[in-house]
């Protein structure tokens, strides 16, 4: 392949003596921007996170697109088909609530999730990893344990943002605090640092969705209008 996208499959950088995939930078530079609209809350976040998804897919599947590492990841890599997918389911709803809201209101409004959906959350992430570690491991996956996390993290915290859950960002905190020794170990040194990187972005992206949740929970209802305004 030739051209600008077959360039982009195929360059690589000397890192400390070590290669790196072009495109395992640019597509965590896509992910890093997609946090960072988040963060703001914009539609944006979604389309721009499903660009960074679709190169990353091509990184952690090394025995296919003979990456320098040769390690299949397929906990991360399958997740960037599952982001995809819930991706937009989120980009629906963001741009609903858009539309809905006004050309100045958020696309999101912060809030916490209630007990029930935090027993939902937490009986997910264990069912869930529970099922995806053999599945990965009988598929081959470098490192099934910790994979199998990360891809059930992952999801849950992408759909966790989609619902406007202030917990999504303490989701991604724990699966960066696995994803990082794992990408150092298997040399995707690009992504360990974004891992890294963006595990302090979700600390700052805590307090941001923190303060807008007590904001929000703070403007008082709108008065209701009385029979007659309501017939007028």
């Amino acid at each position: 392949m030739t051209g600008p996208l077959g360039w982009l499959l195929t360059a690589q950088l000397d890192v400390a003596g070590s290669p790196v995939l072009v495109r395992e930078i640019v597509g965590n530079g896509f992910g890093l921007l997609s946090a960072l609209f988040g963060l703001r809350r914009l539609v944006w976040a979604w389309p721009v996170g499903m660009v960074g998804n679709a190169l990353l897919l091509t990184v952690f599947l090394g025995g296919v697109f003979a990456t320098p590492q040769a390690h299949d990841l397929y906990g991360q890599a399958g997740r960037q088909v599952f982001f995809f997918a819930v991706s937009c389911y989120g980009w629906w709803r963001w741009s609903r609530t858009r539309r809905a809201g006004g050309p100045d209101a958020a696309a999101v409004t912060p809030r916490w999730a209630t007990g029930r959906e935090r027993l939902g959350l937490l009986a997910a992430a264990v069912v869930g990893t529970a099922v995806a570690y053999p599945a990965l491991a009988a598929l081959g996956s470098w490192g099934p344990l910790p994979d199998a996390w990360i891809l059930v993290g992952s999801l849950l915290a992408t759909y966790g943002m989609a619902r406007g859950w202030v917990e999504f960002w303490l989701l991604w905190i724990a699966v960066d605090a696995v994803g990082v020794p794992l990408l150092l170990a298997g040399g995707f040194y690009p992504s360990a640092v974004m891992y890294l990187g963006y595990g302090l972005f979700c600390a700052w992206g805590l307090v941001s969705w923190w303060r807008a949740s007590r904001t929000a929970g703070q403007r008082p209802d709108p008065v209701p209008p009385t029979y007659l305004e309501a017939v007028a």
